[in-house]
């Protein structure tokens, strides 16, 4: 019989509780690769691109708050410019998913809406992952939320502050 010494703990027993900063990274890069290619399967299911599967989410958005949305809104949310927009448009109207409406105050103006096929089948691929999602943030109890929503924020406002410059070499 071998008599070796335990220096550590963990994996003995039980689990090290211990959640290191690296932890959590690695966990939100995790989430974030999980939902990229969720978001991959909602494009491929609706055969469509990313920022049209944006678009569908404003136009479904709009539809749901009896808003309008015309392609300078859209531009706008997307941030994209007006002629990627309009051709964003050109194809999501090609491929039946979006329709155009004359709008009733600007008779020059027009109005974007997801169609009734497009939108219900979009609806049930974002909504599913929403519902899902919502049920998971759900079983959170309160302060745990607001230290998730405190992170996440500070996430964005880092990741949102990095000024990158390609012409700079990393040592300058």
């Amino acid at each position: 019989m071998t008599s070796e010494v335990m220096t550590s703990t963990a994996g003995y027993w039980y689990e090290d509780p211990a959640v290191s900063a690296m932890d959590v990274l690695n966990a939100l890069r995790r989430y974030r690769a999980a939902e990229s290619a969720a978001q991959r399967r909602a494009r491929e299911a609706l055969g469509i691109g990313e920022n049209a599967l944006l678009a569908l989410r404003v136009l479904i958005e709009a539809g749901h708050e009896d808003r309008t949305v015309n392609a300078k809104d859209l531009a706008e949310r997307l941030e994209i410019t007006a002629a990627s927009t309009s051709a964003l448009v050109d194809r999501l109207v090609r491929s039946g998913h979006v329709e155009r409406h004359p709008d009733p105050s600007d008779r020059r103006g027009v109005i974007l809406t997801a169609t009734g096929r497009s939108m219900r089948h979009a609806l049930r691929v974002i909504e599913e992952l929403d519902t899902r999602a919502l049920e998971v943030t759900e079983h959170l109890p309160a302060d745990d939320m607001a230290v998730v929503v405190e992170f996440l924020d500070e996430m964005v406002r880092v990741v949102d502050d990095v000024d990158v410059h390609p012409d700079e070499s990393p040592g300058a």
